[in-house]
């Protein structure tokens, strides 16, 4: 038998063994796969829809908290969902006088448009009051929203931003005896592991933008200090992170990146007790951004203390660089890293015919050990929209590539607000621009949520019949990685090595794969070609060897999707027939038993 399968593999010229087909994890099987619904909470309830160019929030409106109702928690449970990311609840540097409420002006030479990125984080230890429908009340509401969250059934995710930030940072309502951010600093020396910033002693901050921006007195900063994105100058450029400031963890870059983490660095102490403090407020996780501008010690001593509190507590790293990957899950303790260089990168170019469907084989082969760690997704707040000018230019179009980010592994799935309508991000917003992306700098009216809204009521009626169709397609699929067990904790295999480019199949356009758990089989067909496809697939000897299956010339395969049942072989010596819609493809399960 293994003869038989050693002269196909040669035939094919595909693979070199059978482990390169198949994955059967060593990790402990999950109960459940987690689903996330990112939001950018401003704007998901603003029905304002005025959308002035660079508008100011009196103008344009901004969501609040108090928009998530359980009516709308309960429609994103019913999407599939078992977290939601609220993106932006940490109080950021913005263009909004809030000095009414006792919150500190920023100069908006150092603010990336009227509302403020998300990512100048100000005071780490309060709410925005942008999404407040009270300012004053503004931690009570964020409490209740947790609240109301969890009983809605799903749990929260919020963002930890520990790489930089905002210039003016400066906390009004931090714990008593705690000490700010820079408050003991040491700013004649460029660099100490006990100071929390990075310091160029006698230079100011100099840009190639005007740091006035209309106001009476320009924006001074001596000594200067690092900019976010590992600027270690007093120069930052309008394409810097020039809003924020670098946070020192106790690396010395102009010391050949040095590292003194010995005793303690002063940023480790202060940035763990602010996880503390969230994790207190019932927090179920955190998203950490950037998360390999921070060293990995950092976050293997401040994991553990975190996950002390709440050991069910996770954290998802922001990282692009597949060399870390293993030491920031081995020594960092993440339990979840973005996979977006591999899986995220080759979904897109499959999808918009820059690469082979096959090709996706090598992004699950290059994470295989750590694949159950691994976040996908098609779309978040960085990435440009799939139904944008710039991706595929319809929702309908990324289907396929959605079903396989789902599907093919345990690990945990994320959509992005108005991504299951097709949200198309081409808004010109003001600082944000027509760029394919939905604003994180501005405040706007997101055109396929607040119709999804409809004020609160979710009836459907603002929707057109393939925004509906498209919904369904995304909630049918997310349920489906919650309560079909073979794929939230069952193996992978591979079918790609044992289909060549011959009839009806096209590796080119392509996908399929199995997942199992038990006796339960699962088919899947992802096509990413433009019209629906008639396939024929060999299923290898191996999967009935590997699993002890019995070969069936008469098996009931329904797709999961349609409910349909049809007849065809599931054996070794036959091919097993399905239809697969254009953009698309479909879940099959086979009848084993």
């Amino acid at each position: 038998m293994k003869q038989r399968i050693l002269i196909q593999w040669a035939c094919i010229g595909l693979l070199a063994g059978l482990a390169q087909a198949c994955s059967v994890s060593p990790e402990p099987t999950p109960m459940q796969k987690p689903v996330i619904y990112q939001v950018f909470t401003r704007l998901f309830g603003n029905d304002t829809n005025v959308n002035e160019h660079d508008g100011d929030r009196a103008v344009n409106g901004c969501g609040t908290m108090n928009d998530f109702t359980l009516k709308a928690l309960g429609e994103i449970r019913r999407l599939g969902a078992t977290h939601i990311w609220y993106t932006g609840v940490i109080e950021h540097a913005t263009q909004t006088d809030y000095s009414a409420y006792g919150i500190l002006r920023d100069h908006p030479a150092i603010v990336k448009g009227k509302a403020g990125s998300a990512y100048a984080i100000k005071d780490y230890y309060d709410i925005d009051p942008d999404i407040a429908t009270s300012v004053p009340a503004r931690m009570k509401e964020f409490e209740a929203l947790v609240e109301r969250t969890h009983r809605a059934g799903l749990k929260v995710i919020i963002d930890f931003v520990p790489n930089h930030v905002a210039r003016q940072y400066h906390s009004d309502v931090c714990p008593e005896g705690v000490k700010d951010l820079g408050a003991a600093d040491d700013s004649t020396v460029h660099f100490s592991a006990q100071n929390n910033f990075y310091y160029f002693p006698g230079e100011q901050l100099h840009t190639d933008f005007d740091l006035c921006q209309g106001q009476p007195q320009p924006y001074t900063e001596q000594p200067a200090r690092a900019t976010g994105n590992d600027v270690f100058s007093a120069f930052a450029r309008h394409d810097d992170w020039y809003e924020t400031v670098k946070l020192n963890y106790g690396v010395d870059y102009l010391d050949g990146r040095s590292e003194h983490f010995d005793p303690v660095p002063s940023t480790w102490q202060k940035m763990t007790d602010i996880l503390r403090f969230w994790a207190a407020k019932g927090v179920d996780g955190f998203r950490c951004d950037m998360a390999e501008m921070v060293p990995a010690a950092f976050w293997g001593w401040a994991i553990p203390q975190v996950k002390a509190m709440n050991p069910d507590i996770i954290f998802i790293a922001e990282i692009y660089g597949p060399q870390s990957y293993r030491t920031y899950i081995k020594d960092g303790h993440f339990d979840y890293l973005y996979d977006k260089v591999g899986l995220y990168d080759t979904l897109r170019a499959v999808t918009c015919s820059n690469a082979n469907a096959e090709s996706i084989s090598n992004c699950w082969r290059a994470v295989d050990d750590i694949r159950d760690h691994m976040l996908n997704f098609m779309e978040n707040h960085d990435e440009q929209r799939i139904a944008s000018d710039f991706f595929a230019g319809s929702g309908e179009r990324g289907r396929a590539a959605m079903l396989v980010a789902a599907t093919i592994s345990r690990g945990p799935v994320m959509i992005y607000f108005g991504q299951e309508l097709g949200e198309r991000g081409m808004d010109d917003e003001g600082f944000s621009g027509r760029d394919g992306r939905t604003t994180i700098f501005d405040y706007w009216t997101v055109d396929a949520i607040r119709r999804w809204r409809n004020g609160g009521k979710f009836d459907g009626r603002q929707l057109t019949p393939q925004e509906v169709d498209l919904q369904e397609f995304y909630a049918t699929l997310l349920n489906f990685c919650t309560k079909e067990r073979a794929i939230y904790a069952g193996d992978f295999y591979d079918l790609m090595y044992a289909n060549p480019a011959e009839g009806q199949f096209n590796p080119h356009r392509h996908y399929a794969y199995l997942r199992r758990n038990g006796k339960e089989v699962l088919l899947v067909v992802a096509n990413f070609d433009d019209k629906p496809a008639s396939i024929d697939l060999h299923i290898p000897q191996h999967v009935f060897d590997l699993y002890n299956m019995k070969p069936m010339l008469k098996a009931r395969i329904v797709d999961l999707f349609t409910d349909k049942t049809t007849l065809t072989s599931f054996a070794p010596d036959q091919t097993t027939h399905v239809d697969v819609p254009a953009n698309g493809g479909t879940i099959f399960r086979i009848r084993t038993r």
